[in-house]
């Protein structure tokens, strides 16, 4: 990420930190899953466009605003959409939102995305927890000139933080809604995989696959933030029987788990911040 990027990204972080108070978690709301940042408290509502040097998004499904406020009692700073590689963002230009995210003050980022089930056990509206991921991508956010934050060469073993992950499984069985888990394969899209494809991306050990996602991991681990991330499983992916393979229908799966995944979620998010409270603590003394 070059020295222009960075100084965008304080731009803009220095502008969503004069519209509300400072967030201790983020959240990125993928396909048809933008219900939850309707439902914060206090709420404020930024759109991309006013926000400085913000890339904008233009897939359907992905509303392009800025959400700051609150969930049981913790600051949010909630992105309801996300641009895509696909739409001809450069790595960098993906991953700004959660950059923002982290230069507001989030420790802590909990990832959502729409994604096809590989694993014949996966339905649609099924939630499957994140534990690791494949990038197939072609590209990574960090190829570049170093922007000088965080470790050159990022550890990824621990990409999907253990402790956030067993907070969600905790979070599920607390409010009774099931928790699939797997290995997650991101593709450049926009065009969906073959059944060649998915084969292969089942022998390397993929349970779901989707276009987005591990570039925001990439960054958001460069700069030290803990992630977590789940997949709302809206299709089946080629070659399977039943699937139907149609953005349409994944907006309209996930808006039919609109309501389970908010409930996850919104328990997800105070959780992530008992996880986060002890090094948000330590750097105030």
């Amino acid at each position: 990420m070059s020295a222009s990027s960075d100084e965008q990204v304080e731009a803009a972080a220095r502008y969503v930190r004069h519209l509300g108070p400072r967030p201790s978690v983020g959240v990125v709301l993928g396909s048809g899953l933008g219900g939850f940042a309707d439902a914060l408290e206090d709420p404020t509502r930024i759109p991309y466009a006013e926000v400085p040097h913000f890339p904008r998004a233009s897939v359907p499904g992905h509303a392009g605003v800025l959400h700051l406020g609150h969930v049981e009692g913790v600051r949010v700073a909630c992105l309801q959409g996300r641009v895509h590689l696909y739409e001809g963002h450069p790595a960098d230009r993906v991953v700004f939102g959660a950059r923002l995210l982290v230069a507001c003050g989030c420790r802590a980022v909990l990832l959502s995305n729409a994604a096809g089930g590989i694993d014949p056990q996966l339905q649609p509206g099924d939630l499957m927890l994140i534990t690791d991921h494949i990038n197939l991508t072609g590209t990574n956010p960090l190829v570049g000139v170093d922007d000088g934050v965080g470790p050159r060469f990022v550890d990824l073993s621990g990409a999907y933080d253990p402790e956030l992950a067993q907070a969600a499984r905790t979070a599920a069985q607390e409010i009774g809604v099931p928790l699939r888990e797997g290995v997650y394969a991101a593709m450049l899209g926009p065009s969906y995989e073959t059944p060649a494809e998915i084969r292969m991306l089942r022998t390397l050990g993929a349970q779901a696959v989707g276009m987005s996602t591990v570039p925001e991991v990439i960054a958001l681990r460069k700069r030290g933030a803990r992630v977590g991330a789940i997949s709302c499983i809206t299709n089946l992916a080629a070659g399977l029987e039943g699937a139907v393979l149609d953005h349409v229908h994944v907006e309209r799966t996930a808006g039919n788990a609109r309501e389970p995944f908010s409930r996850l979620l919104a328990r997800w998010v105070a959780s992530a911040q008992a996880v986060v409270a002890p090094s948000a603590t330590a750097d105030m003394l």
